[in-house]
């Protein structure tokens, strides 16, 4: 692992990615600085993990092995400028949806070492789900390291990188699609009698259980969902329901065209 690592922004994904390093055990607090635009973000994360805020990008860097661009897309073009003079020898680990890591490479020094990610949202509960892919020049064991960190609030995984705009489609917006399901589900039990709070509980719980029975018991989705439809009951009476109004269309077609607009960013 690295001995010292930069977040330069502290927003959703930058507080996430800080948090799960040192919760986890991964990294001491100490271990890790951050720099925001805003100080006074970056100090209330660095008084909540005893890590280090720093004044500005260019101490950041160097005072990182390794820095995560934790910024948005449209700022990042910015961002690269100023940091350009001091990334030489560190690694530059980009979360911005849309940068390639050719667009990112010649944004700075020949040869630097460069990790683009897509991480999403839910590694803000330490349950994220991130797609790593490295350019050429890092080392096994530096890219085992980067993995750790994404590994510290979740799990990850190394793609190639034509994969990275499946998997923006995919896990990167699919937790606004899944919020969306477990509304809707919830609004049905309200109609049906439910208070809302309760409505919320028990939608987002079955969503998780769910999810949790994909993950641990290896089984085929399509397999567990025969597994709760009876013959003649009222669950493949609902299945048959969503197949009539698009579900499985309607959930494919929404990861396509997210794929599609981050190749456009």
């Amino acid at each position: 692992m690295f001995k010292t690592l930069g977040i330069l922004g502290t927003g959703n994904m930058g507080r996430a990615i800080a948090s799960g390093l040192v919760r986890s055990g991964l990294m001491q607090g100490n271990q890790v600085y951050l720099y925001n635009l805003h100080p006074e973000k970056a100090q209330r994360l660095a008084d909540e993990l005893g890590a280090v805020r720093v004044d500005s990008a260019k101490e950041l860097l160097e005072r990182s092995e390794a820095v995560i661009l934790a910024v948005k897309p449209f700022i990042m073009p910015g961002v690269l400028e100023e940091i350009k003079p001091y990334t030489s020898g560190k690694i530059m680990v980009s979360i911005a949806a849309g940068l390639t890591l050719s667009r990112l490479a010649a944004a700075m020094p020949e040869q630097t070492k460069i990790v683009r990610v897509m991480p999403n949202t839910p590694a803000m509960v330490g349950e994220g789900m991130s797609a790593l892919t490295f350019n050429t020049y890092l080392t096994e064991a530096e890219k085992e390291a980067v993995v750790a960190i994404f590994r510290s609030f979740g799990k990850a995984e190394v793609v190639e990188e034509r994969l990275i705009d499946a998997v923006c489609g995919l896990s990167g917006s699919g937790p606004a699609f899944v919020y969306m399901f477990i509304e809707a589900l919830a609004d049905a039990g309200v109609r049906e009698g439910m208070f809302r709070p309760m409505a919320y509980t028990f939608a987002a719980q079955t969503v998780l259980g769910a999810a949790k029975m994909v993950l641990e018991t290896g089984e085929h989705p399509g397999k567990l969902k025969d597994d709760v439809c009876s013959p003649g009951g009222t669950t493949i009476e609902a299945v048959k329901s969503l197949e009539e109004n698009g579900f499985r269309a309607a959930a494919m077609n929404a990861v396509i065209v997210s794929a599609e607009k981050n190749k456009t960013l």
